[in-house]
């Protein structure tokens, strides 16, 4: 029984001297980040694609058991739409080999313009991919939650392919008018779709958004307190990642999110107690 937790980035100045120390090194800061959760979304190779030498820097700063959700570069979903870009997958593929084990999936974002009448696309993409690595997919076309048909068009390919949906849960940010300028940005950003809490694996991915007020986070993510845990019951392994719109207190929050499981399931193993922000003294 095992509950992974996380953020959408390691590196974050407001957590600097609050919840990890003040000075790190680039090379450390990974290594601190996983004192407190044992996952990560791996955002950034979205935009660009890491030499090998930084991806073996983040192995070497993780234990083989932390999870790496790892986005595929833009030119491959969004630019090229899955199509013809064998050659682009293998070398990213090969770039981010260091990571091994931790690599817990990868992480197929479409944009929301992706449809129902591209899902042959994205079977025949995902029949190609190597069975050496898990996969996940996050679509935002309205027609895969508003459509039964689609919905089950979807689900049947990514069963097939032994993929997991990865919902995006923004249900409670948009419960209430924004109330700080992240939030404002966040609105006119974020998808606005219904929230989808069914697995199709054994390990199934949670994005979450909350707000910046902590409270309001909490209250919004006690549905997924029992989805999870049902979860767990069954056997399952989920990751689940904490979002704020400016995500300054995120990093507490992950831990907040494991904890409030853990109460419900005292058998769930316990995060590792974090590193201090700043060193003991003696005085």
């Amino acid at each position: 029984m095992r509950l992974h937790v996380g953020c959408a980035m390691w590196t974050h100045a407001r957590w600097q001297g609050r919840f990890l120390p003040q000075r790190l090194a680039q090379g450390e800061r990974l290594r601190a980040y996983a004192t407190w959760c044992d996952a990560v979304e791996g955002n950034t190779t979205f935009y660009a694609t890491p030499t090998k030498e930084t991806v073996e820097s983040w192995a070497r700063q993780t234990a083989p058991d932390f999870r790496f959700v790892v986005k595929l570069p833009k030119p491959i979903t969004h630019e090229r739409r899955l199509h013809g870009v064998d050659e682009e997958l293998r070398s990213f593929l090969d770039t981010m080999e260091p990571l091994g084990p931790r690599i817990h999936a990868l992480w197929i974002q479409l944009p929301g313009s992706f449809g129902p009448a591209d899902v042959g696309a994205l079977a025949r993409f995902l029949g190609r991919l190597p069975k050496a690595y898990g996969y996940a997919v996050e679509v935002r076309h309205p027609a895969f939650f508003d459509d039964p048909r689609s919905v089950r068009l979807l689900e049947r390919v990514l069963s097939e392919a032994a993929a997991e949906w990865v919902p995006f849960d923004t249900v409670a940010f948009f419960r209430t008018p924004p109330a700080s300028d992240a939030e404002r940005d966040a609105w006119t950003k974020k998808p606005r779709v219904p929230r989808r809490s069914s697995a199709l694996t054994g390990h199934p991915i949670v994005r979450y958004l909350g707000r910046d007020d902590p409270d309001r986070t909490i209250e919004g993510w006690r549905p997924w307190i029992d989805t999870v845990t049902d979860w767990l019951r069954e056997g399952r392994s989920p990751t689940v990642f904490i979002h704020t719109p400016d995500n300054a207190d995120a990093l507490m929050l992950a831990r907040r999110f494991h904890d409030d499981v853990r109460a419900v399931l005292p058998e769930l193993e316990p995060l590792p107690d974090p590193m201090p922000a700043e060193p003991p003294t003696l005085f």
